[in-house]
C-alpha cells in the first residue's frame, strides 16, 4: 500500500508524542495532571487513527477514532475528574521508587521494547509498522507507573494508559481490532471505572485514605 512520506512522518511524530506523554506520566505526582495527560494520549490516538483510516481507505477505522474521542478524550477523563473531586484525592501521590530511578528504568524498558518489536515490525505490512516499538514501550511504561504508585486512582490511570498502548499496538500491527471487540472493550472500561469508583469510596470510608498499603494490613480471622 502506497502512502506519502508526509503521512508516515506525521505518524512517527504522533507516536513520539505518545511516548513522551508516557514519560511525563511517570514523572507527575498530581492525579489531576495524570488525567490530563491521559486525555492527551487519547487525542493522539484519535489523530493517528484518523490518519491511518485516510491513508488505508478503511472506513471502519473512522468509527474506532470516534469511539476513542468520545471515550478516552471526553468521557473517561470527565469521570475520573469527578471521581477525584468526590474523593478529595487532588494532592500529590507518593511513589514506591523515586522519580529519577523510575525514569532510568523507563529508558531501559524502551530499549527492550524496541528490540522486541524489531522482528515483528519487519513482518508487518501496515504503514504504522515502524511505530510498533513505541506502542510496546507505552505499554511497559504504563505498567511501570502502575507498580510504582501507591494510590488506587493513579494505578487505574496507569491501567487505562496501558490499554491506550495496546490499542496503538493493534493499529500499528494489523490496522486495529474488529469493531465488535472494540465496543466490548469500551463497555468493559466504562463498567470497570464505575466499579472501581465504588471500590475507592469503600477504601476511603474504611481507612480514610486511598493508599493501597492499607489493604496489605488486612488479615483473615
Amino acid at each position: 500500500m502506497q502512502t506519502s512520506p508526509l503521512t508516515a512522518e506525521l505518524l512517527k511524530v504522533l507516536a513520539a508524542g505518545l511516548l513522551l506523554i508516557s514519560f511525563a506520566m511517570l514523572s507527575r505526582r498530581r492525579t489531576q495532571r495524570l488525567i490530563t495527560l491521559f486525555a492527551w494520549q487519547g487525542a493522539i490516538l484519535f489523530a493517528s487513527t484518523c490518519i491511518v483510516a485516510h491513508s488505508s481507505g478503511l472506513t471502519e477505522l473512522y468509527y474506532s477514532a470516534a469511539l476513542t474521542l468520545i471515550l478516552k478524550v471526553i468521557a473517561l477523563p470527565w469521570i475520573l475528574h469527578r471521581l477525584i473531586q468526590r474523593l478529595g484525592a487532588r494532592c500529590a501521590t507518593r511513589t514506591l521508587v523515586n522519580i529519577p530511578t523510575t525514569m532510568l528504568v523507563g529508558l531501559v524498558l524502551v530499549i527492550f521494547a524496541f528490540g522486541l518489536a524489531q522482528p515483528i515490525s519487519m513482518l508487518a505490512t501496515t504503514i504504522t509498522r515502524h511505530t510498533l516499538g513505541i506502542a510496546l514501550a507505552v505499554i511497559l511504561l504504563s505498567f511501570l507507573m502502575m507498580i510504582t504508585r501507591r494510590k488506587a486512582v493513579t494505578q487505574v490511570i496507569g491501567f487505562l494508559a496501558m490499554e491506550n498502548g495496546l490499542f496503538f499496538a493493534a493499529t500499528s500491527a494489523t490496522y486495529g481490532m474488529p469493531m465488535v471487540i472494540e465496543l466490548g472493550i469500551a463497555l468493559d472500561l466504562l463498567v470497570g471505572v464505575f466499579i472501581l469508583g465504588i471500590f475507592f469510596f469503600q477504601i476511603r470510608e474504611q481507612f480514610d485514605s486511598l493508599d493501597l498499603h492499607h489493604l496489605e494490613a488486612l488479615k483473615e480471622d
